[in-house]
């Protein structure tokens, strides 16, 4: 601190370093799960359909978003009456520990029942976590920054879920690799959850060397800290309002922009379109760490132009790019199956033709079993009604196909339905696509910190801004790669699933041009209802 009690240019540098890095450690034990859900669908949802394991494991790693909003109510409550720098402390050990759990746990084959019924409930705890860690992280720094900076300085903390997120897939990366799949899948998927335990040490130590935020630290002494902070963030009508619309114009946009371009780009290079998953990795690492930086540049930028203007570009690059990239990645990554689809489609009929993507012990027609095989193979289908007593007929370009002996028909017509490395010029255009559905989500990440920070009063602060926050990432964006696939599972189309975050941004866009509030450059200790 300066002669004044405020924060030197070496105090703001230490902080950063140490939020961001903490931030970066506790994103990657919340996101090392949903880069091994194809994995934990075998472990720990068995059944006869493949297709329903994955959705189960999905649906698990929506449930650690599920619970943010609770985190958030708790620890936005503990933060504004006890202070950022302890609850952040608090919600990072508490990571840790549910994390290491997961790695210990025993599979549905060695546990029973037990085993996926434990893995919800520390899925839960890493949400309870996570819902207080990033309002804490990112309000600490903000209210260190000086009005001018707030956008590059919290921008910083915004590189930590795309860090934590590459540095999961890294270690699956590299662990895998050495160990071989049947080592990984017997017990090695367990290292890099155990090993989390040093990233934990790592953090707290930084963390332990930090301050109180001098904002809360002046309300403190000043005797002006709220003693229901979460009753008085919903006090009035206006305050309510402003909570909902950051919730459904900024963290709900921002979330399903993002986890478009983390865990649903995964998910369709490996699950839709057969991309080696190694190579998957790699290429997503990459694309991560070319724009690493960019977060911080659009926080930049922010600061220059204004919160609105840059998250509303976001939002509009990722309404233009979302089917047209996808689509060219699926055209790019696996030539023979966007050709087999589109000369020879797969064409199913029958009287019944339900399909329950969630079967665990097969479908009740025989058209149903027919659709849930082309489901857990992952070939394209389009499902046509038939006349009542009709038996189940399938047709690939249009000629009639004997079910028994689908597999084999599907090969002849060229469907690939092993994992397929890309041509090499292939993947010049694939990294190029992937960079355009990530671009939306640094738009809207960077500038997100400081716009949540400056939107609410500073008794209110934590709460307001964990509520709205964890509300809009727990109930729309994370639920979202379980729902897109849910689709795809029903449709048939692995591009028919994308019409949900296409519907959500449009919704987050209009919320945030109408009803959201332009902040920059607003004093941080104001305590007015906006």
């Amino acid at each position: 601190m300066d002669s004044k009690g405020e924060p030197t240019t070496a105090d703001i540098r230490t902080v950063i370093a140490a939020s961001a890095a903490g931030t970066a450690f506790e994103w990657y034990d919340f996101y090392i799960y949903g880069t091994l859900a194809p994995l934990f669908g075998k472990l720990f949802f068995p059944g006869s359909s493949p297709a329903a394991g994955f959705l189960l494991a999905l649906a698990t790693f929506g449930v650690g978003f599920a619970v943010r909003p609770l985190g958030a109510a708790v620890f936005g409550t503990f933060g504004d009456r006890f202070g950022r720098k302890v609850t952040f402390l608090v919600t990072i050990m508490l990571m840790g520990f549910a994390t290491t759990a997961i790695g210990l746990l025993g599979t549905y084959a060695q546990w029973g029942i037990a085993a996926p019924i434990l893995l919800v409930l520390l899925r839960a705890l890493q949400g309870m976590a996570v819902g207080g860690e990033y309002g804490g992280a990112v309000i600490y720094v903000a209210e260190h920054a000086p009005p001018g900076k707030r956008g590059f300085y919290t921008g910083w903390i915004q590189i930590g879920a795309t860090t934590g997120f590459s540095l999961s897939l890294l270690v699956v990366l590299m662990t895998s690799s050495l160990m071989g799949e049947a080592a990984w899948e017997a017990w090695g998927w367990r290292i890099p959850f155990i090993g989390s335990l040093v990233l934990l040490a790592v953090s707290v130590w930084m963390r332990l060397k930090l301050s109180e935020s001098p904002v809360f630290t002046a309300m403190q002494q000043a005797g002006e800290l709220a003693r229901q902070p979460l009753r008085e963030a919903f006090s009035t009508p206006k305050r309510v309002r402003l909570l909902f619309a950051a919730m459904l114009g900024g963290a709900m946009g921002q979330g399903i922009v993002g986890y478009t371009g983390l865990i649903q780009l995964l998910n369709f290079l490996q699950v839709s379109v057969h991309v080696d998953p190694v190579l998957t990795r790699v290429l997503l690492i990459g694309v991560l760490v070319a724009l690493a930086l960019g977060n911080v540049m659009a926080g930049w930028l922010s600061d220059k132009v204004g919160r609105k203007p840059v998250v509303l570009a976001g939002y509009a690059m990722f309404l233009l790019v979302l089917f047209p990239m996808f689509n060219l990645i699926a055209e790019q990554a696996n030539p023979a199956m966007a050709r087999a689809a589109r000369d020879h489609p797969v064409v199913v009929s029958g009287a019944d033709c339900s399909f329950n993507p969630f079967a665990q012990h097969g479908q009740a027609s025989a058209c149903g079993k027919l659709l849930d095989t082309l489901t857990r193979i992952g070939v394209p289908y389009t499902k046509v009604s038939a006349p009542e007593g009709s038996a189940p007929v399938v047709t690939i370009g249009g000629q009639p196909t004997d079910p028994a002996a689908l597999a084999l028909a599907l090969k002849a017509a060229g469907y690939t339905l092993d994992p397929v490395t890309p041509p090499a010029g292939n993947l010049v255009v694939i990294v190029l696509a992937m960079l355009a559905i990530c671009i939306p989500g640094v738009l809207t990440y960077g500038p997100m910190g400081a716009w949540l920070s400056e939107m609410f009063p500073a008794r209110t602060r934590y709460s307001s801004l964990a509520i709205s926050y964890n509300f809009g990432l727990g109930f729309f964006a994370g639920f979202m790669p379980f729902v897109v696939q849910a689709i795809v599972a029903t449709t048939g189309s692995v591009m028919a699933g994308f019409w949900y975050p296409f519907a959500l941004v449009v919704l987050s866009a209009l919320v945030a041009l109408f009803a959201l509030p332009e902040t920059t450059g607003k004093r941080m200790t104001e305590n007015t209802a906006e």
